[in-house]
């Protein structure tokens, strides 16, 4: 199978993996590796995630976490955007272990060779979101779109 997909500088934040192929819509662009571990494990390595504005944590379920700092793939490199051109899902495991469930990388459109492929990282933290973690986890995709941060209201909030 040849390469569709590769690893460059990106205008948008450091690394970024772009098309070197067309890519057509619903195409599996990539499965996101790493190692597994508990939401525990997560919380004890990587307590001051938040603080960081960067992350390689891709949440699995209510169970795990894949770590793409350890074992990771191209996957990690994929940047955040607002307006983007790929979705990522998790893919439960027809054998129901949740051990064995797996995030998909997979194109919303047709994608052609040279773009960046971007996904909505879809962040949410359990702690206040203050100007300066939302400038922490600054935006830089240019869409017209851009909420200016990757993160999320916090679920359950309503519209007042």
């Amino acid at each position: 199978m040849s390469r569709k997909i590769a690893l460059r500088r990106s205008p948008i934040h450091g690394n970024g993996v772009f098309a070197v192929a067309d890519i057509k819509a619903g195409a599996t662009v990539a499965v996101y590796r790493g190692r597994l571990i508990t939401h525990r494990q997560a919380d004890r390595l990587y307590a001051d995630g938040a603080e960081s504005g960067h992350t390689f944590l891709f949440t699995l379920n209510d169970r795990y976490i894949v770590d793409g700092n350890v074992g990771g793939n191209i996957a990690r490199w994929i940047n955040h955007g607002c307006d983007p051109n790929c979705q990522a899902f998790v893919e439960e495991a027809e054998d129901g272990n949740p051990r064995h469930d797996r995030v998909v990388i997979e194109a919303l459109r047709d994608i052609r060779a040279g773009e960046e492929l971007t996904y909505d990282y879809g962040i949410t933290l359990e702690v206040r979101q203050t100007p300066r973690l939302k400038a922490l986890w600054a935006c830089r995709c240019g869409a017209r779109n851009c909420a200016g941060t990757m993160l999320k209201p916090k679920r359950g909030r309503r519209a007042a």
